[in-house]
């Protein structure tokens, strides 16, 4: 029973699951919501990402197994697909469920977020629209912070432009380090068909634009916080567009995307209500 349990969680993804709950609980502190929204909030984003990680790799399993991912349990055979699968569908119902206390404005923009995160899995992940799950969601993801508040806000433009470009520097992060496996089994995304080079200046330069809009989109930070910030995610933009010359290339570079976004999320924390429309 506990080698079923860690396996599931291993099927969770479970370091970028926690970093995408993690951004959504500093920034609901940003926005000043009661600790019982923020423990909510928390909560829902972890059963989203629970959801999403393991519809994954119920959805990849054959491919998985067809390339000998050793780092995938189901394709390893250590948990069937049908028990990762139905976790997958109660792990979306309780996130939907976990969010309605907020509010139904915030529910219904959560459901999108899992909508299009699904979206990937199931159909775009091979079509040149990949992105587009990631635009949307990692876009969506302030927004359904502001809606929480008790009297909800929509979030401002800015805060929104910088989720959808962490999630395009996101996606092409992660499938970089897939690329040949990826082609045995035919999966052709935007990354894809756009080649490694191509990827690395797309991760760099999404990257680097979503800390640039967070600097320049809300005024009141201290320009130390600013601009401190701001060195840092383009140091870490270029580190990540060296790497991609790295063969074969490494996780590393998802790591440092991680990392990325946790120091623009401060920044958008530290904007507090300027995060409000």
């Amino acid at each position: 029973m506990l080698r079923k349990a860690a396996a599931l969680a291993l099927s969770t993804h479970p370091i970028p699951g926690l970093a995408v709950t993690a951004i959504a609980v500093i920034l609901g502190i940003g926005v000043g919501l009661s600790f019982e929204r923020v423990v909510l909030l928390g909560l829902a984003f972890l059963a989203n990402q629970v959801s999403v990680g393991l519809s994954n790799d119920w959805i990849d399993a054959d491919r998985d197994r067809a390339v000998g991912r050793t780092d995938k349990p189901v394709a390893q055979g250590r948990i069937g697909a049908g028990a990762v699968r139905n976790a997958a569908f109660i792990g979306a119902a309780l996130a939907i469920l976990l969010t309605t206390p907020l509010g139904w404005p915030a529910t219904i923009a959560h459901a999108v977020f899992i909508a299009s995160a699904w979206s990937y899995n199931v159909v775009l992940k091979s079509t040149p629209l990949s992105v587009l799950p990631y635009i949307v969601s990692f876009g969506l993801l302030p927004l359904v912070v502001t809606l929480a508040l008790p009297e909800p806000a929509a979030a401002s433009p800015w805060a929104m432009l910088a989720g959808a470009l962490l999630g395009v520097s996101a996606h092409f992060a992660n499938v970089l380090p897939d690329l040949a496996d990826d082609a045995a089994t035919g999966v052709r995304g935007l990354p894809h068909r756009v080649g490694r080079r191509a990827a690395g200046l797309v991760i760099a330069g999404a990257l680097a634009a979503a800390s640039a809009s967070i600097v320049l989109g809300p005024p009141g930070i201290a320009p130390v916080y600013q601009y401190g910030g701001l060195a840092v995610s383009l140091v870490i933009a270029g580190v990540c567009a060296l790497l991609v010359l790295r063969r074969p290339a490494s996780r590393t570079i998802f790591r440092l995307i991680i990392l990325g976004a946790l120091i623009d999320v401060v920044l958008l924390t530290l904007s507090g209500a300027r995060l409000l429309a």
